[in-house]
C-alpha cells in the first residue's frame, strides 16, 4: 500500500544539454521538485550510462561529466558537486542480488542526471548515486530492476529516471520553434496516453504501440522502464513537459504516487 512516508518516483525527458541552463522546461523541474517529499538521497537512472553490465556509482564525490560537445562554454562551466552515498549504493547491490552489482569508482553524474538535478535541487545537497542500464538485457528486465528496487521509496530515496520517450537526433529539426514530426507526435502522444492510464504492460513492449517505434525509441525510453517498475497499479499519474522538441525529441515527463 502507498504511505505517506513513500517517495513518489519520476520520469523526467531531458532532452538538449541546454536545458542545464534554464527555460521554460527547467522552471517545470523545479516545480516538480518543489512538491516532493524533501529527499535522503536519489537513485538516477539516466540514458547516458549504458553498459553491458549493471553497476553502481560509490564514490564518495562523483564528478560532473560533461559527455556533449559543440555547446556554449557556460555549460561546460557548469559543475553539480552533490555528494555520492556508499550506503545507497551498497543497498541498491542488495536488493538486486543475485544479480552482480560492480560498485563503480570512475564514472561520476552525466548530463543526463545533473542537467536535471541542477534545478530540481540547485544546492546539490542531496546524495545522489547512478545505476548503469545493462543495455544486453530485454526491456522487461529493466523494468523487473525497478520493481526490486521498488524498496527505496519505503527508505527516503526518489528514483528518477531520465530519458527521453521519443529520441531521434539524427531525424531533429534544429531550427526554433520547429514543428513535431508526425511520427513523433504520435509515438509521444501513444506513450503518454498509456502512461495516464497506468498501462505498464504496454509500456514495456514500446514496439506494440505502432510502428513509430522504430524510429522514436532507444536507450533514451529504458530510464522509463525502472520508474515503472518501482510504481504500483492504481499509483496517481501526474504528468509535465507534454510536447516534442526539435522535432523528434519528447520532453515528457511523469510523477507517479
Amino acid at each position: 500500500m502507498n504511505t505517506p512516508s513513500r517517495m513518489p518516483v519520476v520520469f523526467v525527458g531531458h532532452g538538449s544539454p541546454m536545458n542545464a541552463l534554464g527555460g521554460p522546461t527547467a522552471e517545470v523541474w523545479r516545480k516538480v521538485a518543489a512538491g516532493l517529499p524533501r529527499p535522503k538521497a536519489i537513485l538516477a537512472i539516466s540514458a547516458h550510462w549504458c553498459l553491458d553490465e549493471t553497476a553502481v556509482t560509490a564514490m564518495a564525490a562523483p564528478k560532473t561529466i560533461h559527455d556533449f560537445g559543440g555547446f556554449p562554454q557556460p555549460l561546460f562551466d557548469m559543475q553539480y558537486p552533490a555528494p555520492g552515498d556508499a550506503a545507497l549504493a551498497a543497498r541498491a547491490a542488495e536488493l538486486l542480488a543475485p544479480m552482480a552489482v560492480r560498485a563503480d569508482q570512475d564514472w561520476g553524474l552525466d548530463h543526463g542526471t545533473w542537467s536535471v538535478l541542477a534545478h530540481m535541487y540547485p544546492d546539490a545537497d542531496v546524495p545522489v548515486v547512478q545505476l548503469a542500464m545493462d543495455l544486453s538485457q530485454p526491456m522487461p528486465a529493466h523494468y523487473d530492476i525497478g520493481r526490486r528496487l521498488a524498496p527505496l521509496r519505503d527508505e527516503g530515496v526518489l528514483i528518477l529516471g531520465s530519458g527521453d520517450v521519443v529520441h531521434n537526433l539524427r531525424a531533429a529539426v534544429r531550427a526554433e520553434n520547429a514543428q513535431p514530426l508526425a511520427w513523433a507526435q504520435h509515438f509521444h502522444e501513444a506513450v503518454r496516453d498509456r502512461l495516464a492510464a497506468g498501462d505498464h504492460a504496454a509500456l514495456v513492449d514500446p514496439g506494440a504501440l505502432g510502428p513509430e517505434a522504430g524510429m522514436a525509441v532507444d536507450e533514451h525510453y529504458l530510464p522509463l522502464l525502472y520508474v515503472l517498475g518501482a510504481s504500483e497499479p492504481g499509483e496517481p499519474v501526474s504528468l509535465f513537459n507534454d510536447y516534442v522538441d526539435l522535432g523528434s525529441i519528447s520532453m515528457l515527463g511523469a510523477r507517479i504516487g
